[in-house]
C-alpha cells in the first residue's frame, strides 16, 4: 500500500465467487546445506568490502523435490522467497488443508481476503513535475556542502520499489536519465513489474492506476535535475537506478508483499546495496480483515519487516523507507510496516521553518526498544517523498566511500542529523546535515551543537547562544525519547522560558543551529 494517499481513487468492492482462490505464503521447513549457493560476482564484492560472510542459509535455493512436490499437488508457485524459505501462491481451503499434512510444510499463512477491486477508468494521472521543486528540503539537509564535494552519487547503483513510474521517461527532470534514448539507458540498468501480467507492456507508459506515477516522484526526489527550470530536486543526480514496482493502486491488500520481497531479492542478486521503497502497510486495506493491529508494528510481525531484517543483517543492504503518513490518524499515528523493522532506516517528514514534526508524519511506536523515524526532512506531500531526499543523500555519501558499510551509513546519516544525540520518536534524529556527514566520514571534529542542563522545580530559564532564532521547536518528553507534545516558543530577550508539564522528564529546545536538552529532576 502507497504510504500517499488520494482521495480522488475510488475503488468498487465485490465479493470473489465462491471456490475462489486466496494468496498463500508457504513456509517450508529445511533446506539442503549442500546445495550451492546462487550468489552473483557483485554481490559477493559488496560483502566482502562489508566484512559480511560470502554466504549463508539464506542465500541457499528452496529444495528443488520441495517445489516438485507442491506442484504435484496443483500448486503454481507465484514467487519462491530463499530468504524466507516460502512460496507464495494462491490456494483453495482444500489445498491449504491438504498441504498441512506435507512433512516438509512449516506453516500456511494467509496473506488476503477473497476481495478483488475493479479496474479504474483509463484516465490521464495528475500534470507531472507540478509539485515536483524540492530546493527546499535540498536547501535544509545541505546540498550545497555534497556539491562543493563533487559528490553526485556517481557509480552508486539505488534500487527503487515502489507504486509505477507513470511518464518517467517525459518528465523533465528525468531526461539524464533517458539521455541515450527513450527504451535505453545506462543510467536505468533494469526494470521490473511485478504487478502486471502482459510483458509486452510500456514500463513508463502503461497505466494500471492513478497512483502510477508515485514511483516517478519518488525517483525524482532522488536524482531529479531540471535543467529548463534551472532546479534540482534530487542529490544523486548521477547514480544509476534499478526500479521495480510492486504496488498495484487498484487494491490495497496484503497479497502484493510477496511482490516486495520478491523484488528486494532480485536486486540483491544485482548486488543493489541502497533500496529505497516509499511504500508502507497498516490499515486501509481494501478488506478491512487484512488491517494490521497497531502492536503488529513491532519488527518483526509482519513477513515484509523480517525479510528487510534479513537485508539488513544478512546482505548489507541499506534499506530506506518512508514511515507512514498516520501521525493524524487518532485511530493509528504509528509507523507503518516495514518502517518498524529495527534495521532499516525510517524516514519522517517536518516542517520547513521549524524543524519539528509535520502534523501527518507517523511516530515511532513506544513499544519499541529502538528509535524510529531513524530521521526526517521536509515534505508537504508526504514521507514517500522525505525518504528518496535521504537516499540520495546516502547515495552522495556513498560515493565519497565506497566501502562504508550499510550500518556505518546508517550511523553517519543518523549522527549527522541536527538533534544528534537528543533523538526522538517525532521526527528520530532530526534533519541530517550535509556538511556534519562529511566531516564524520573524514572522521573530522565537528563543531559542538548540543548542551545539556540538569533543571529542578517546575520551571527553568535558558539564554540561547544564537541571535539568528526568534522561535524554538520544543519536544515535551515522557521520557528520553517519547514526546509528550511539541509546540513552539518565542525567545524573548535571547531568553527561552520553560515551564514543566506534569509526567515530564526531559525537553529538547531545537534551533537548529543549536539544541538544548533539559533533563528534570
Amino acid at each position: 500500500m502507497s504510504v500517499l494517499k488520494y482521495s480522488f481513487l475510488i475503488f468498487f468492492l465485490a465479493a470473489s465467487s465462491a471456490g475462489a482462490q486466496t494468496k498463500y505464503w508457504i513456509f517450508l521447513s529445511d533446506k539442503n546445506p549442500a546445495s550451492a549457493p546462487a550468489v552473483s560476482a557483485q554481490t559477493l564484492q559488496n560483502r566482502q568490502v562489508q566484512g559480511l560472510p560470502r554466504n549463508d542459509d539464506t542465500d541457499l535455493p528452496i529444495r528443488s523435490e520441495y517445489l516438485l512436490a507442491l506442484q504435484a499437488q496443483g500448486v503454481q508457485p507465484v514467487h519462491a522467497s530463499k530468504w524466507l524459505n516460502a512460496v507464495s501462491a494462491q490456494l483453495t481451503d482444500h489445498q491449504v488443508n491438504k498441504l498441512k499434512e506435507n512433512h516438509f510444510v512449516k506453516s500456511v499463512q494467509r496473506m488476503n481476503s477473497d476481495f478483488y477491486v475493479a479496474k479504474i477508468p483509463n484516465a490521464l494521472p495528475p500534470q507531472l513535475g507540478a509539485a515536483l521543486k524540492y530546493d527546499p528540503v535540498l536547501l535544509q539537509v545541505q546540498a550545497e556542502a555534497f556539491a562543493e564535494a563533487g559528490l553526485t552519487g556517481k557509480g552508486v547503483t539505488v534500487g527503487v520499489i515502489d507504486a509505477g513510474y507513470l511518464g518517467a521517461k517525459r518528465a523533465e527532470p528525468l531526461k539524464h536519465l533517458f539521455a541515450d534514448g527513450l527504451f535505453t539507458s545506462p543510467k536505468i540498468r533494469g526494470k521490473r513489474d511485478y504487478v502486471s501480467s502482459n510483458r509486452d507492456n510500456d514500463f513508463y507508459e502503461n497505466m494500471v492506476a492513478f497512483t502510477d506515477f508515485h514511483g516517478t516522484e519518488v525517483l525524482t526526489a532522488i536524482t531529479g535535475a531540471d535543467n529548463e527550470q534551472k532546479i534540482q530536486s534530487g542529490l544523486a543526480t548521477d547514480a544509476a537506478f534499478y526500479l521495480a514496482r510492486t504496488d498495484h493502486g487498484d487494491r490495497e491488500w496484503r497479497g502484493e508483499e510477496d511482490n516486495w520481497v520478491a523484488a528486494m531479492e532480485w536486486m540483491d542478486s544485482l548486488g543493489v546495496r541502497v533500496i529505497n521503497t516509499s511504500l508502507g502497510y497498516a490499515k486501509g486495506f481494501t478488506d478491512p480483515k487484512e488491517n494490521y493491529e497497531p502492536a503488529e508494528m513491532d519488527g518483526k510481525t509482519s513477513v515484509i519487516s523480517r525479510a528487510a531484517q534479513i537485508a539488513v543483517d544478512k546482505k548489507g543492504i541499506l534499506l530506506i523507507v518512508s514511515a507512514g503518513n498516520e501521525g493524524e490518524d487518532q485511530a493509528w499515528r504509528i509507523v507503518s510496516t516495514p518502517a518498524d523493522a529495527q534495521g532499516v532506516l525510517s524516514i519522517g517528514a517536518t516542517n520547513e521553518k521549524l524543524w519539528n514534526r509535520i502534523g501527518y508524519s507517523s511516530i515511532g511506536p513506544e513499544s519499541l526498544g529502538y528509535l524510529k523515524p531513524n530521521v526526517a526532512c521536509f515534505s508537504l506531500m508526504g514521507t514517500s517523498l522525505s525518504a528518496p531526499v535521504i537516499t540520495g543523500f546516502a547515495a552522495c555519501l556513498m560515493q565519497a566511500n565506497p566501502a562504508l558499510g550499510n550500518k556505518e551509513l546508517m550511523s553517519i546519516i543518523e549522527r549527522s542529523a541536527h538533534l544528534y544525540p537528543y533523538g526522538n520518536n517525532y521526527v528520530g534524529y532530526g534533519v541530517p546535515q550535509a556538511s556534519r556527514a562529511l566531516a564524520l566520514l573524514n572522521q573530522q571534529n565537528t563543531q559542538p551543537t548540543t548542551r545539556e542542563i540538569t533543571a529542578k522545580g517546575k520551571n527553568v530559564v535558558l539564554k540561547i547562544a544564537t541571535e539568528k532564532n526568534n522561535i524554538a521547536s520544543v519536544f515535551r518528553k515522557r521520557s528520553a525519547t517519547h514526546v509528550i507534545v511539541q509546540e513552539a516558543l518565542r525567545v524573548k530577550n535571547g531568553t527561552v522560558s520553560i515551564r514543566r508539564y506534569a509526567n515530564e522528564t526531559h525537553t529538547t529546545i531545537d534551533l537548529k543551529t543549536e539544541v538544548i536538552e533539559v533533563k528534570w529532576q
